[in-house]
């Protein structure tokens, strides 16, 4: 038998679509990203009627979720990983370069999760769930929730902006000690923090610096536009280069170096940090 959820819409002041109504409202699936994955797939229906993204709510609907169940067992991904900190509610892993977070690829962090994490003992266990990204090329902290509950608390957080984020990258050329970005990005508000912490100078890019970025919203690829911007991109950005000044073959150095924030759970101040790869280290011996 297939698994069912249904929830009955209560009264609501305005009509919303069922892409924002949505989120949160089906234990199996608790992220914006899971519940437009069951849109696609047909998995929903308002009043018997399949929806999709845009079906507008109204209040008094019927709304019903089905998940076919697999036939075939799930191939597992043998893939370790560093596990930084890790309880019953939620996890933070090391994210390699080259791997993406989720997809649809089998090769990915979240697929990774399960061989790599003990399961939950707690009542709404569910699979391991990345609940932001990396880019592919980046390094660093990936935070995960084990349970339904600390999947929505902890995607409810970031956008609430209350985990604080803190990167590192090489930059290349001369730049100002510290700074404020706000340039748009693709049209919407955006927000970097940064401080140079250390410059060494470079024949072949002049200046290579370390540089500790605090972004305040979560635009894609924001640091690294940012710093393009700037007229500092990060060095190994194949993306976002000055004509004539891409290092090739060494990757991209940005890493996602630590996250801190109140435990949704046990209210404890959990400061989880990643140490910078050997790469930065051969650049900056301080560090």
């Amino acid at each position: 038998m297939n698994p069912t959820e249904t929830h009955i819409v209560p009264n609501i002041a305005t009509p919303q679509r069922l892409q924002e109504y949505g989120v949160g409202i089906f234990e199996a699936i608790p992220t914006k990203s899971a519940l437009k994955k069951a849109l696609k797939k047909k998995h929903i229906t308002v009043d018997g009627v399949i929806a999709s993204t845009a079906t507008l709510i109204n209040g008094g609907e019927h709304i019903t979720l089905r998940i076919p169940t697999e036939t075939k067992p799930k191939k597992q991904l043998d893939f370790p990983l560093k596990v930084l900190f890790e309880d019953e509610y939620l996890a933070a892993v090391h994210k390699p370069a080259g791997i993406e977070v989720s997809g649809n690829k089998f090769k990915t962090l979240a697929n990774a999760l399960p061989q790599n994490l003990g399961p939950s003992q707690l009542s709404g266990a569910t699979t391991p769930q990345p609940v932001h990204r990396l880019d592919y090329a980046t390094t660093g902290i990936v935070l995960v929730g084990k349970t339904n509950s600390s999947i929505r608390a902890l995607n409810k957080m970031f956008e609430d902006k209350f985990i604080s984020k803190t990167y590192y990258a090489v930059t290349i050329e001369n730049m100002k000690q510290s700074g404020t970005i706000t340039a748009e990005i693709d049209g919407k508000p955006s927000h970097s923090e940064y401080k140079v912490l250390e410059s060494v100078p470079s024949q072949r890019f002049g200046t290579l610096n370390l540089v500790e970025l605090h972004p305040k919203t979560g635009r894609r690829h924001q640091l690294r536009k940012h710093l393009h911007g700037l007229g500092n991109p990060i060095l190994g950005d194949k993306d976002y280069a000055l004509e004539g000044l891409l290092l090739k073959g060494k990757g991209l150095y940005l890493h996602a170096y630590a996250l801190e924030f109140e435990h949704p759970f046990t209210n404890e101040h959990i400061h989880i940090t990643d140490e910078l790869p050997r790469k930065f280290k051969k650049i900056f011996s301080t560090y």
